[in-house]
C-alpha cells in the first residue's frame, strides 16, 4: 500500500471517531460538550469528564461525550471570542472569561456570580520547580535574580499561568519594601508604597533578563523545563508542579514554596449563547455544577487543585504544602486593573521587554 493511501485509512479513520456523535449509542444519540481550558488542566479534565459521562448515564440515560482543548488561557479566550463553540470554558483567570462576556457578548457580564466562591471550584497557587538537589540553592523571590540563574515562565500576554507568575513576584516585592500588604490600601502610606511600586518594577525587569525564552503556554514552558532540560528553575502552578514531580520521579525534581505567593482561583463558566444555540445548556450547567460536589471535588484534588470543599480539602491535606497567599483583590484592586496597568499594549510588561532589548 502506497503512502498516500496508508495516510488516507488513518485519515478516515480518525474522521470517523470525530463523527461517532452522530452515531446511536446505546438508547440514543450521543449529546456533545465542548470544554475549552487553559494548558495545565489536560489531565484534571481527562479524568473529571470520564466520571462525568458516567454520571450523566446515571443521572438522565443519556451518553454524553466531552472534548477538551487546552492551550495558554488568554489565547483560548481569544479563540472562543473568534467562534471556537465552547459550551463551558475552565480558564486560568476571570479576564480571560471577562473578555468572552465584554467583546463577544456570549455570556453576561455578571457570570461569576452564577456560581459558589466565584465560580471557581477549585483554587491553586505559583511554587517554584527546581532541579534534584536544588543546585543554585533557590529558596525565595531574591534568590531567582542571582548571577547565571536562568527562569523558565510563559508569557504573560497569552498565558494565565505567566500573569499569575508575574503578580506573584510582584506581591512579594510590595510585601518586602513595606512590611505588610495592608499597607496598600493605607492613605497614610501612599509614599511609601509608590516607592514599593518603584521597586517592584525594577525587581521584575531584572527577573525577565533571567528568562531566555517565552512559552504561549505554561504547559509549553514544563515541557521546557522538564523533556528539554532547559533552565534552573520553572515557576510553575502548584498542580503542574505536584503533578511532573509524581510522573517524573527519576529527574528528583523539588518544589520550593516561597515565603509569599498569589492565590490563584481559575473560574469556570457556561458559554450561554453557544449552548443555547447547540441546545447543551443542562448537560454545561450540570458539568460545572458536578465540580463542586465531593466526587468532583475528589477528581480535582487527586490532580493536585487544592477543592474548595473544605471536608474534602481535609482528606488531601498531605499533598499540599502550607502556603502563605494574597489574593488579586488585595494587591491590585481587581484584574481590569491589572490588565490595564500591566498586561495590556504598551502598559508595565511591555515596557520592561522593550527596555531590555536596548
Amino acid at each position: 500500500m502506497s503512502k498516500f493511501a496508508c495516510w488516507s485509512v488513518v485519515l478516515m479513520v480518525a474522521l470517523s471517531l470525530l463523527g461517532c456523535s452522530e452515531k446511536k449509542s446505546g438508547g440514543g444519540p450521543t449529546r456533545e460538550l465542548m470544554n475549552v481550558s487553559y494548558d495545565p488542566t489536560r489531565e484534571l479534565y481527562e479524568k473529571y469528564n470520564q466520571r462525568f459521562v458516567e454520571h450523566w448515564k446515571e443521572l438522565k440515560k443519556e451518553t454524553v461525550s466531552v472534548t477538551q482543548a487546552h492551550a495558554g488561557s488568554g489565547a483560548q479566550s481569544q479563540s472562543v471570542i473568534n467562534g471556537l463553540e465552547a459550551d463551558v470554558v475552565t480558564l486560568a483567570l476571570s479576564h480571560d472569561i471577562d473578555q468572552i462576556a465584554t467583546k463577544a457578548k456570549l455570556l453576561p457580564e455578571d457570570w461569576q456570580g452564577r456560581l459558589p466562591h466565584n465560580s471557581c471550584p477549585y483554587t491553586s497557587t505559583i511554587v517554584f520547580m527546581v532541579r534534584k538537589g536544588n543546585p543554585k540553592s533557590l529558596k525565595d523571590w531574591d534568590d531567582l535574580l542571582k548571577p547565571g540563574v536562568e527562569i523558565i515562565t510563559p508569557n504573560p500576554k497569552t498565558s494565565g499561568g505567566a500573569r499569575w507568575n508575574y503578580l506573584a513576584a510582584w506581591g512579594y516585592v510590595l510585601r518586602k519594601e513595606l512590611g505588610d500588604l495592608k499597607a496598600i490600601n493605607d492613605p497614610a502610606k501612599k509614599d511609601d508604597v509608590a516607592k514599593a511600586q518603584t521597586k517592584a518594577r525594577e525587581f521584575m525587569k531584572e527577573l525577565f533578563k533571567h528568562t531566555k525564552a517565552l512559552d504561549t503556554g505554561a504547559r509549553g514552558s514544563t515541557q521546557r523545563f522538564v523533556s528539554n532540560k532547559s533552565g534552573d528553575v520553572l515557576l510553575a502552578w502548584e498542580n503542574e508542579a505536584l503533578y511532573f514531580q509524581k510522573m517524573e520521579p527519576e529527574e528528583g525534581f523539588e518544589i520550593v514554596v516561597p515565603s509569599i505567593t498569589i492565590l490563584a482561583e481559575p473560574p469556570v463558566a457556561v458559554v450561554d449563547k453557544v449552548v443555547d444555540r447547540k441546545g447543551t445548556r443542562d448537560i454545561a450547567e450540570e458539568y460545572l455544577k458536578f465540580l463542586y460536589e465531593p466526587a468532583g471535588q475528589r477528581i480535582v484534588a487527586q490532580n493536585f487543585y487544592r477543592p474548595s470543599n473544605p471536608e474534602v480539602m481535609k482528606e488531601f491535606a498531605e499533598i499540599f504544602p502550607k502556603v502563605e497567599t494574597f489574593t488579586i483583590t488585595e494587591v491590585f484592586g481587581s484584574w481590569a486593573a491589572v490588565q490595564k496597568e500591566h498586561f495590556n499594549r504598551d502598559a508595565i510588561f511591555d515596557q520592561i521587554r522593550l527596555e531590555n532589548v536596548k
